[in-house]
C-alpha cells in the first residue's frame, strides 16, 4: 500500500485535531477560580480601612458613596464590619474583579498607579504604586481565588 502526500497530511491534521481536544479537555477539567468570602473578610477587608501614607482610607470616600465602589458604613467606633455589612461589601467588591485575572480587574485597576498599568484617574489618589505592593497582591490572590488554607 502506498502512502500518498494527501494520507500524510490526513494523518498530521488529525493529530493536530487530538492535541487541540486533549488540551482542551484539560483546561476545561481545571475548576474555575472562585471568590473566598472568608479571605475577603480577613485579608481584603482590612485594606479598605488601613490608613496608607499620604492617602485617605478607602473608607473615607467608598462608604455610602454614589461611585462604582460602595462600602458598608462602619459602626461607631469600629474597625471592623459586621457579617452582614461584609458580605454586602464581598458582593460589591465582586462585581469589580474579572475572576480569576487580576490584571483586568476595575477593583484593582483603578487604585494603581498608571505608570504600572492603572487607570488614568483616581480621586482617591493611588493607594498601590506597583503591582508588588503587599496590599495590591492580597487583592490579586483573592481575585485569582485563594483562600486562607491556601499558601
Amino acid at each position: 500500500m502506498r502512502t500518498t502526500l494527501f494520507d500524510l497530511r490526513l494523518l498530521v491534521a488529525a493529530a493536530i485535531l487530538a492535541a487541540l481536544a486533549m488540551a482542551k479537555s484539560d483546561v476545561a477539567a481545571q475548576p474555575a477560580p472562585k471568590l473566598d468570602f472568608a479571605f475577603f473578610k480577613n485579608r481584603v477587608e482590612p485594606i479598605f480601612v488601613t490608613k496608607r501614607p499620604g492617602y485617605a482610607r478607602c473608607t473615607v470616600c467608598h462608604v455610602e458613596s454614589n461611585n462604582g465602589f460602595r462600602l458598608e458604613k462602619l459602626p461607631p467606633n469600629a474597625q471592623t464590619w459586621s457579617e452582614v455589612q461584609s458580605r454586602r461589601n464581598f458582593e460589591m467588591a465582586a462585581k469589580l474583579v474579572n475572576l480569576g485575572d487580576p490584571q483586568t480587574s476595575r477593583l484593582l485597576l483603578h487604585p494603581l498607579a498608571p505608570e504600572d498599568g492603572g487607570d488614568v484617574f483616581h480621586s482617591g489618589g493611588r493607594q498601590f504604586l506597583s503591582k508588588q505592593d503587599p496590599a495590591w497582591r492580597i487583592l490579586a490572590e483573592w481575585v485569582n481565588g485563594a483562600t486562607l488554607g491556601s499558601p
